[in-house]
């Protein structure tokens, strides 16, 4: 059931004095891209009549079919806090549509959507938790970014030691005033790291509340003379920022990755859920891990996992299984990294888990051990595999795969693939400053 009508929404605006409303949508990268409008073209846009250039956005269309349409979720309607509050500033996330009234298939939010409808034909409503982890950097005296940070807070560490406390505060505040519950937040491993939980909601919803927190970290981050970054790994030497997806299904209001007849909790269901994912994971890390720069986090010593593997008693693998039980029990993929699209990952997992149960397929043994110590041969003779290295990699797993091709659909596959290969040959041909300093002088 809608939150909202057409007719609360204007009611709304009016009431508020509302000025600007933002018509948000993201594109294929999992940039947050909006068209904004006055107060004055509102019911034009709530009658999905507000048009924009698609060929503009990487990805979406050509130039010769370049009109798309915006239709907004009504229930996504929020004012930002932050902004003034004389002539507010609001907001709408919008499906894309092509001029014939059908869903346009380069939408990342419609990928999610369609398979969100197979889990649901079969009875399934998928809950996603994500844990996001950030860096706040210092600006220059322009303003512009920097990976300078005068803290050396760790761990759980507060002030006067974490310099970034009131900052996360205040991105906290305003996410409880955009309807987030907020179950925790802390500092994270490395200096001028964060990390801010919110409650698990149905996969769209997390979708979208991922894209609306990165924009209110970014923002309440400037507020303060800060910059946010959400860039898996900015500093060498320390921990990268990982986006940990919690998962669940649920069937008949009822978490079915709980068993309370197993001797652990964990029914069958959730193990070929995690097969499934581990039988997919080369494919889907160009999703979860999309740019150059993750590939960088992905390495032994940096609490990042490295392997496809999956144990309940340690967080060295792909994928772990929490202690909690009962509504609460969950699986926790530990790859993806920030710079992911929130709709096409989600989309990867649950297509992937969902071809586990339909297959039956048999999860691999569970790995007891730190994973990080063993020799090749011992990962070997357990039949453990690497995560690919990097993004050239990932691209090459990436078009193998049929599965992926069936989950994004054949025009973010290839659109996706093409950009993600030319970034790596863009990437290859860069001349660095370590290569400077090793071989400038020595050859």
């Amino acid at each position: 059931m809608s939150k909202y009508t057409k007719q609360d929404i204007m009611r709304i605006v009016e009431d508020e004095d509302v000025e600007f409303i933002r018509l948000q949508f993201t594109d294929m990268f999992g940039t947050m891209k909006n068209v904004a409008i006055t107060a004055s073209q509102l019911e034009k846009a709530l009658d999905n009549k507000c048009m924009f250039d698609g060929s503009s956005i990487e990805g979406f269309v050509r130039i010769d079919e370049s009109d798309m349409y915006l239709y907004p979720d009504l229930d996504t309607f929020d004012i930002f806090p932050w902004r003034p509050q004389n002539g507010k500033v609001a907001r709408m996330i919008c499906d894309v549509y092509r001029p014939n009234g059908t869903p346009f298939e380069g939408d990342p939010r419609y990928i999610l959507k369609k398979v969100l409808k197979e889990a649901a034909d079969m009875g399934y409503r998928f809950n996603v938790g994500p844990e996001c982890e950030f860096f706040l950097f210092h600006t220059d005296d322009e303003g512009r970014p920097t990976t300078v940070s005068h803290e050396k807070a760790g761990y759980f560490d507060t002030s006067p030691l974490d310099l970034g406390e009131n900052a996360r505060r205040d991105i906290i505040l305003n996410l409880e005033a955009l309807g987030f519950e907020i179950e925790a937040s802390h500092h994270e491993v490395a200096p001028a790291q964060h990390e801010i939980d919110f409650k698990y909601a149905n996969a769209l919803k997390a979708a979208d509340n991922m894209m609306t927190f990165k924009l209110v970290v970014k923002s309440i981050a400037k507020k303060h003379g800060l910059f946010a970054s959400f860039m898996p790994k900015p500093v060498y030497g320390v921990c990268g920022s990982g986006l940990h997806i919690n998962m669940s299904l649920e069937k008949d209001g009822v978490n079915i990755f709980n068993d309370h007849s197993a001797a652990n909790g964990v029914s069958k269901e959730a193990y070929q859920f995690i097969a499934g994912i581990m039988e997919h994971t080369k494919a889907m890390t160009l999703v979860a891990n999309p740019i150059v720069n993750s590939y960088k986090r992905l390495l032994p010593g940096y609490e990042a996992p490295v392997y496809i593997a999956w144990s309940e008693k340690n967080r060295s693998p792909l994928i772990r299984i929490p202690a909690a039980r009962g509504t609460n029990m969950r699986i926790e993929l530990r790859s993806p990294d920030p710079a992911a699209n929130p709709y096409l990952l989600f989309a990867a997992c649950l297509a992937a888990g969902l071809d586990g149960i339909k297959r039956n397929l048999d999860v691999p043994k569970e790995v007891d051990g730190n994973v990080y110590d063993m020799t090749a041969e011992e990962l070997e003779g357990l039949g453990i595999e690497p995560i690919p290295s990097n993004l050239s990699k990932a691209c090459q797993f990436f078009e193998n795969d049929t599965f992926m091709k069936d989950v994004l659909g054949e025009h973010v596959h290839e659109k996706y693939l093409q950009a993600k290969r030319a970034e790596w040959n863009e990437f290859r041909e860069q001349v660095t400053a370590w290569e400077i300093d090793q071989y400038l002088y020595k050859i």
